[in-house]
C-alpha cells in the first residue's frame, strides 16, 4: 500500500533532518507519495506568512504529515506554526513518549514514561491581551468592578481556558492509549490547589472519567510535586495527562531524563488527522552543516508508521535505531561521551547507518 502524507520539511536544520528521516522510512519498505509543503520562516520572509493555507488543506486532504522543525521568533514575528497548526486542524492530544534507549547518556535507564498533553485549551489558547490597548484596559476595569480584584494598568493579560469537553476529551485519549497499549496507570497533573475553577474542573473531570476505566490505575499529582517526583523516582509514573502548558513544561523534563530532545518524539493528533514531529527546535545555527541529530524525528516517524498500521516495518525502524544507539559509533556529537568526539558522524551518516541494517534485514 501507498500512503498519501504531507511532508514539511521545516527550515533551518529541518530539512536536513526531513531529507534524512524520509530515506529511512522509505528503507523500511513502506511506499509513500510525498506531498511537500514549505512553512516556517524562509516562507514568511517570502510571503508574509509562515503557514500559507495550502499547507492546512494538504493535510486536510492526505489526513497525516510529518514536519521537520520550524523557527518562532521569541516575543515578536509570527504566532507559531505549531501552536496554529494543532488548533486549525483540532489536534488536541499532543502525545510524546519519553523511553531511554540502551546506549544513551542519561541517570535514568529504566524510564518509559509517555506524557499526553491537551493542545487546543489552556494559556496556549492564544487568548491574549496587549499592554496599554484599549480592550485590556478595559478588561482590567471589567475584573475589577466583577470580582473586585486590582490588576495593575501597565499589565499584559492572557486567558485560561479549560472546558469539561476539551479535558474529558484529552483524558479519554490518555486512557484510551493506556489500554491500547498495555500501560498500567494514568496520572492526571494539575494546580487544582490553587486554580480550583481551571485546573479544579481538570481534576474533577478527570476522576469521573477514570470511572469507566477499572482496569487501568488512576492518580493525581499536583504539577510542582509531579516536577520533583520525575527527578526523584520516574519509574513510579507510566502516562501523565496535563494541560496545555504543564504538558509542555514536563515533555521537555522527561526528554532531559532519557538523554535529551534529541530523543524525544511527538506526535499530534485528532479524531481525523495527525502530525508528527520532533520535539526540538530547528537550531539555525547549525543550518546546512549535516551536524543535528536526525533520531528524534525518526522515532516521530515510527509513531507515524504505527498510526498507518505498518507495524512491521515501525518495529524494524525501531530495532534498528536502538541498535546505533546501542553501539555508540555511527551517532551525532551530542550522543557521544564527549561534544568533541571526532567519530561522530553527522545527519546523514547516521540515516546511511540505519539504512545499511534496514536493508541487510
Amino acid at each position: 500500500m501507498t500512503h498519501n502524507v504531507t511532508l514539511i520539511p521545516g527550515d533551518g536544520t529541518g530539512p536536513e533532518i526531513t531529507e534524512a528521516v524520509v530515506r529511512v522510512v522509505e528503507a523500511a519498505g513502506v511506499k509513500f507519495n510525498w506531498d511537500v509543503q514549505n512553512a516556517g520562516i524562509d516562507v514568511f520572509e517570502a510571503e508574509g506568512n509562515p503557514l500559507p493555507q495550502r499547507v492546512i488543506e494538504s493535510i486536510k486532504k492526505n489526513k497525516v504529515a510529518i514536519k521537520g522543525p520550524v523557527t518562532t521568533p521569541v516575543g515578536g514575528g509570527f504566532r507559531s506554526v505549531n501552536v496554529t497548526l494543532r488548533q486549525e486542524l483540532d489536534l488536541y492530544a499532543c502525545l510524546r513518549p519519553c523511553k531511554a534507549y540502551e546506549g544513551a547518556r542519561t541517570r535514568f535507564p529504566e524510564v518509559d514514561i509517555v506524557i499526553v498533553r491537551e493542545n487546543t485549551e489552556d494559556l496556549y489558547a492564544g487568548i491574549e491581551f496587549k499592554k496599554d490597548d484599549e480592550n485590556t484596559l478595559s478588561l482590567i476595569d471589567f475584573i475589577k468592578s466583577k470580582i473586585g480584584k486590582t490588576i495593575r494598568s501597565d499589565s499584559g493579560i492572557s486567558i485560561k481556558p479549560i472546558s469539561v469537553f476539551g479535558t474529558e476529551r484529552i483524558v479519554r485519549f490518555a486512557f484510551d492509549y493506556a489500554r491500547a497499549n498495555g500501560r498500567r496507570k494514568v496520572t492526571s497533573v494539575h494546580k487544582a490547589n490553587i486554580m480550583k475553577f481551571s485546573d479544579g474542573l481538570f481534576l474533577e473531570v478527570s476522576k469521573k472519567v477514570a470511572e469507566s476505566y477499572p482496569d487501568i490505575e488512576f492518580e493525581d499529582r499536583i504539577i510542582d510535586n509531579m516536577c520533583m517526583q520525575l527527578v526523584q523516582k520516574p519509574e513510579q509514573y507510566d502516562v501523565l495527562v496535563l494541560p496545555n502548558l504543564y504538558g509542555d513544561v514536563v515533555s521537555d523534563l522527561a526528554a532531559g531524563l532519557i538523554g535529551g530532545l534529541g530523543l524525544a518524539p511527538g506526535a499530534n493528533i485528532g479524531t481525523e488527522m495527525a502530525v508528527f514531529e520532533a520535539t526540538h527546535g530547528s537550531a539555525p545555527k547549525y543550518k546546512g552543516l549535516n551536524k543535528v541529530n536526525p533520531i528524534a524525528m525518526m522515532l516521530s516517524a515510527i509513531m507515524m508508521l504505527n498510526y498507518l498500521g505498518e507495524k512491521d516495518a515501525a518495529s524494524a525502524l525501531d530495532s534498528a535505531i536502538a541498535k546505533i544507539i546501542r553501539e555508540g559509533k555511527d551517532v551525532t556529537y551530542d550522543m557521544k561521551p564527549s561534544p568533541d568526539d571526532k567519530t561522530a558522524v553527522g545527519t546523514s551518516g547516521v540515516a546511511d547507518a540505519i539504512c545499511k541494517i534496514l536493508k541487510s534485514g
